[in-house]
C-alpha cells in the first residue's frame, strides 16, 4: 500500500508563494483565511526567506513557514547578477524537497522573491494558479504565467495574456467593515466629533514625507474649513502641527495606526500611496481617495489607481504636485461638496472587489481537485 494516499482522499495541500513584501505576503495570508474558511482540514504552507516579512507576518498568522533563498533580480551589471543562475538553482531544489514533503496539490503564486523559483519547482510536477496584484505585472508573474492551469489578476490587462479579473486578496477584518455603523465609535476613539469632516492621511507603514509636508504645511486651511485630520506621518518620521495652527480643529498625528479599522471608518476621504494592497483595502471599505503615486518604479502605482480614478471613486495627484496649495484648495473643496463626496463614496465601492481572497481559494481548491492536474496553459 502506497504511503501516501490519493490527493482526492486527503486533506488538499496548499503552498503559497508570496514573500518579501507586505504587498506580496498580505495578500497569501488572506487567501490562506480564506483557503481555511471553505476547508478547515486544508493544509497550508507559506515560502518564505529569511528577510521577509513573512518571517513574523506568517506565524502570527498561524500558518507554517518554510524558508528557501531569496532570488531578487537585480537591476543592473553586478556580482548579483553574476551569482544569479547559482541561487536560482539553489531556491529551486530547496522548494522542489518542500512540495514533495508536503505533498503539494497546488501552489499559489504571488510574485516576489520566492514565487520564481516556486514556479520553476512546480513545472511539471505541481498545477499553479498565479495572482498578480500590480496592473504591471513583474518578471516572476510572467515566468509563472506561462505555465500556469489559471491566472488572476487585480486589473484586466497586467500584461500576463488572458486573465481572470478577482480584484486583490484582503483580509477578512478590512473586508467585513462597515464604515457607517463604525462611525460614531471611531471617531470617538480618535477624538473626533461625530459630525466631523475627517481627512485620513497616510503613506504606508513608512510614511511619505511628501504627504506629510503638504498636508502638515496646510493644517491652518484645514482647521478654518472645519476639517479634522488623522495623520499616521511613519515611525521614522516626526510632525509637529502647534495647536496654534489648528485653532481647536483637531489634528491628531500619530507615528502609525494600529486600529485601520476604526481609522478608516472615521474618515470621510483619505490621502494616501497607490501601491496594490492600499487601493484594494481602500477600495473594498468604499473609502474615496487622493491617490499620489510613488515617484519612483516603473509607474505601476499611478496604474493601479487609475481604474479607481476612471469609475469616480478618486483622484490622481503626482508626488511633485502635491502642495500645501493643493491640499488648501482642491482638497478642501471636495470635503466641503457633500453631493460630490457621497457620489465619490460610492463609486469607491462599486470599485473594490471584496469577495477576491474568497475567489482566488475557490480557483484553487477546483485547481487541486481536478482530476487533470498537470499544469497546461
Amino acid at each position: 500500500m502506497n504511503d501516501r494516499a490519493p490527493s482526492r482522499q486527503r486533506a488538499i495541500s496548499v503552498v503559497l508563494a508570496g514573500g518579501g513584501t507586505a504587498g506580496h505576503v498580505e495578500p497569501a495570508m488572506a487567501v490562506a483565511d480564506a483557503l481555511t474558511a471553505l476547508d478547515p482540514d486544508v493544509r497550508i504552507t507559506a515560502l518564505g526567506t529569511e528577510r521577509g516579512l513573512e518571517t513574523r507576518l506568517v506565524p502570527e498568522r498561524g500558518y507554517h513557514l518554510e524558508l528557501i533563498t531569496p532570488v531578487p533580480l537585480p537591476r543592473k551589471l553586478s556580482g548579483d547578477l553574476l551569482r544569479l543562475p547559482m541561487r536560482v538553482r539553489r531556491a529551486v531544489r530547496q522548494t522542489r524537497a518542500v512540495l514533495d514533503d508536503v505533498g503539494a496539490d497546488v501552489v499559489i503564486g504571488f510574485g516576489g522573491y520566492v514565487a520564481l523559483p516556486a514556479y520553476l519547482a512546480a513545472r511539471r510536477r505541481v498545477p499553479v494558479v498565479v495572482h498578480e496584484a500590480n496592473a504591471s505585472a513583474g518578471l516572476a508573474n510572467r515566468v509563472g504565467a506561462r505555465s500556469a492551469r489559471r491566472v488572476l489578476s487585480a486589473v484586466d490587462d497586467p500584461g500576463l495574456g488572458d486573465v481572470e479579473v478577482v480584484g486583490v486578496p484582503v483580509r477578512s477584518a478590512i473586508t467585513s467593515l462597515d464604515r457607517a455603523a463604525l462611525r460614531a465609535e471611531a471617531r470617538a476613539y480618535f477624538g473626533f466629533d461625530a459630525d466631523a469632516r475627517v481627512l485620513l492621511v497616510f503613506g504606508g507603514s513608512q510614511g511619505a514625507q511628501s504627504l506629510n509636508r503638504a498636508v502638515s504645511a496646510a493644517a491652518k486651511d484645514l482647521a478654518a474649513a472645519g476639517v479634522s485630520v488623522l495623520h499616521a506621518y511613519g515611525a521614522k518620521n516626526t510632525l509637529d502641527i502647534g495647536d496654534s495652527a489648528t485653532d481647536g480643529v483637531p489634528y491628531v498625528a500619530v507615528p502609525y495606526l494600529t486600529r485601520m479599522d476604526l481609522a478608516y471608518s472615521a474618515a470621510d476621504l483619505a490621502i494616501c500611496r497607490s501601491g496594490a494592497m492600499t487601493v484594494a483595502e481602500v477600495t473594498a471599505v468604499g473609502l474615496p481617495a487622493v491617490y499620489v503615486p510613488l515617484p519612483i518604479g516603473n509607474g505601476e502605482q499611478r496604474l493601479n489607481a487609475l481604474p479607481v480614478v476612471n469609475a469616480g471613486g478618486g483622484l490622481i495627484v503626482d508626488d511633485a504636485d502635491l502642495s500645501p496649495g493643493f491640499v488648501a484648495e482642491t482638497v478642501v473643496g471636495l470635503l466641503t461638496d457633500t453631493g460630490r463626496m457621497q457620489t465619490m463614496t460610492a463609486a469607491a465601492a462599486l470599485a473594490g472587489h471584496r469577495d477576491a481572497a474568497r475567489r482566488v481559494a475557490e480557483v484553487a481548491l477546483d485547481v487541486a481537485r481536478s482530476p487533470n492536474r498537470k499544469s497546461k496553459r
